[in-house]
Parts: C-alpha cells; structure tokens; sequence
C-alpha cells in the first residue's frame, strides 16, 4: 500500500490544503498534547452518488468515512446532490447548476460513478459522462492521481503470473481537463469527396504541461524517486512539446530519475514488466487508457481509489470503475474502491493523515480476514455482498488503537 500510504506535504504548484475559517490546516494535520480533547474538526463534503453500483459503494465510503472521522475528532456536513443520468432524470441535465454550485461550495467531493445503458441513446448534451466532464473542468481539477498497487492478500487474483505481478506499486498521473477530450475545434462535419467526418483535436499549452508535470515530479519525489513520461512524440506535435517541456523541468527535479516512453510502448510494457514504472505522468487520454490497464494488473478495477486535485479549491474523490448496470442493486458491488477514494479524500482532500490511514489499514485487515466481494473472490476466502463488505471494514476501523499522528 505504498502508493497510498506514502507521507504527503502540498505540492509546490497545489493548496491541497486549503485553509478554512476557523481551522487553521496545521491543526488539522498535526495532534498535539492538551489537558482537554481538541474542538472538532468540520469539513463539508458534497456526496454525488450518480448511477448504477454508485449509491450503493457511495453508502458504504459514506458511513466509513463518518465513523473514521469521528476517532479522530473530524465532523463531517455531507450533502447529496444528483449528477449523470440520476439528474438527467430528475431535472434534465447530467450536470445542474446546483450539483456544481455545492461541489465548489464544499471542501471535497466524493463521486460514485456514472453512465448506464438507459443513456446511451441520449444525445451527447445529455449523456452522463458530459456531466462528469463539465464538473471537472468546474472544479478545475487538472491533476489525476491513480494509485495500483498490488496488495500482497489479492496477488493471485492477478490475471498476471505471481512472479509478474507480486509487488507492482504505480502512481499513475493523468492530466484530466486538457487534450483531445476537451480539445477545439470538435465536431462533425464532410469532407471535400462528400463523405461525413468526425473531428477532435489533441491541444496542450505550456503552461498545461508544466503544472501536470510538476505535481508528478514532486509525487515521483515523494515515492521512489522514479518518473516515466508516456507520450507519442515520435508523431504527435502535442506530444512533441509535451516531452520538451517535462524535460526543461526536469532540471529543477535533480533527485528524480526521468525517462520517456511512447505509449504504445508503455501499454505492452504494464503488462510485460510492470515493476520497472513509479510514476507514470500522461496526457488525458492516454492516462485514461493506461490507467485503466494498470488496475487490472492489481486483480480488479473494484480495488482501485483515484483523487483530482486543483491549484486551489475542492478535489473530487472516486473509484476508477465504472456504474455497473448489470450488477446494480444486487448487492454485488466491490464498495473497496470508493472506500480507499474516501481515505484518498482525507489526505490529499483535507490533510488528515491519520483518518486516512485508519480507513487504509481497515480494508487490509478486512481482506486478511478473508472477505471478498466477487470480483476478488478465491478458495478458502468468504464471499460477502457490498453491504457486509462495508460493514466488517466498519469494525476493523473501530477496533483500531488510536493512530499516532507522524510529523
């Protein structure tokens, strides 16, 4: 659990911790001795449960995240708001004014998921996934930090060979609000033979690249020193400055070790040797993809937390995976995903090492006991539904001894 234990200062480009009135961020990170119990801590957190599996693990993260803060003086506001296809049914619009409002309004954001086959048809206005877009460039939030880390309990659960997989720990980085996902001119249009065409564009500015590639330079600082750049600066003019302006940085980094990959390199290489990357730091859609492929070498995309952070303001916490139609409501989900994003919202959100690393050692000691979902199940294990999985990481973190802070 390296990738999601390691000790966390703000980055020199990110107010990870940003200060509120009346809680001053060094008391909230630090425990210090007194004759009489410190006031609570209160943060406000918008919880977006959205679509499919989402209300369900959101729940879960929910009620853990409440009993967490509570051991270590932290109080929480939470309030709900629709997003996705939840409110293109209840207002009309995948991401309304007043879910955006209360996000920007609160001190983190904890997300479900989003989409499902009732909204495929829908047009691209009002499909889920455009309410996801439009709340990350809301919130501003550039920087996509995805842990995987194979845990020691799930190795065999590995669609690798055990020798392949046994002690990956990546720290994917992705640029989230730039690139061709966001990128104009788009749309459609016919060329000059008639036919119909679909264009994007794949565009990054310098100071886009500068700020995404700091913030992994200074994680890579922080974990074992080593950063791979994924680009596809062998064709693409974007990818062409991307790599010229992560290299001028580097200089400024001389305790991290940089190398660069074209990506189509980097995806065979998750698979054939994944133990050579640290952090990885990529543009939007190629952090998309690879991300995605790094969390199935860990066994499950169910195991696998992300945070998006901004220069300043809320970040927004979720689970890698996606809304589950198929398995909604049945009881079925893996909630570990959306717990651990709840931990990553502690730290990285609020500066709470300690409630973080009690949720974090909960769910290790959950899968020690043996319980797994079905996505993660193997002989000899227990297999419990989403609900009894939150319920026994519920009782490991209250039977915990109260954690030290680290300074």
């Amino acid at each position: 659990m390296a990738a999601l234990h390691a000790k966390v200062r703000p980055f020199k480009t990110l107010d990870l911790y940003p200060k509120r009135s009346g809680h001053p961020r060094t008391c909230a990170r630090f425990r210090c001795s007194a004759a009489a119990p410190p006031r609570p801590r209160s943060y406000s957190v918008t919880i977006l449960p959205g679509d499919g599996i989402g209300p369900e693990v959101v729940s879960v993260a929910k009620d853990i995240l409440s009993v967490a803060g509570s051991h270590e003086g932290i109080e929480f506001r939470f309030r709900e708001m629709p997003v996705g296809g939840a409110a293109i049914d209840s207002v009309g619009v995948p991401l309304p004014e007043e879910t955006l409002a209360a996000a920007k309004e609160s001190d983190a954001v904890l997300l479900g998921a989003i989409g499902g086959y009732k909204w495929d048809g829908n047009e691209k206005h009002l499909k889920p996934e455009t309410g996801l877009l439009q709340l990350r460039a809301g919130l501003g939030v550039f920087a996509n930090l995805r842990p995987a880390a194979v845990l020691p309990q799930l190795v065999d659960s590995s669609t690798l060979k055990k020798e392949v997989a046994e002690g990956v720990d990546i720290m994917v980085v992705r640029e989230l609000t730039g690139g061709i996902y966001f990128g104009k001119p788009r749309g459609f249009g016919t060329n000059d033979k008639g036919d119909n065409t679909g264009f994007n564009t794949e565009v990054y500015s310098a100071s886009e690249i500068d700020r995404i590639a700091r913030v992994a330079f200074e994680v890579a600082r922080k974990r074992r020193g080593k950063l791979c750049s994924v680009d596809k600066a062998n064709v693409l003019e974007a990818s062409m400055l991307w790599r010229k302006r992560v290299t001028m940085l580097a200089s400024e980094f001389s305790d991290v070790q940089l190398s660069h990959m074209y990506v189509d390199n980097a995806a065979m290489q998750l698979i054939r040797d994944p133990k050579q990357f640290d952090t990885i730091v990529t543009n939007n859609i190629f952090g998309d993809i690879l991300s995605d492929e790094a969390s199935m070498l860990t066994g499950s995309i169910g195991m696998l937390p992300s945070a998006s952070v901004s220069e300043s303001g809320p970040g927004l916490f979720e689970p890698i995976h996606g809304s589950a139609p198929d398995i909604a409501g049945q009881d079925k989900a893996n909630p570990l995903a959306t717990v651990l994003s709840a931990a990553m919202l502690l730290r990285y959100g609020l500066g709470e090492e300690n409630a973080a690393k009690r949720i974090e050692t909960a769910v290790m000691e959950t899968l020690n006991r043996g319980f797994r979902t079905g996505d993660i199940i193997s002989p000899r294990m227990t297999l419990v539904g989403c609900k009894r999985m939150g319920e026994e990481v519920l009782k490991s973190v209250d039977s915990q001894k109260a954690l030290t802070a680290s300074l």
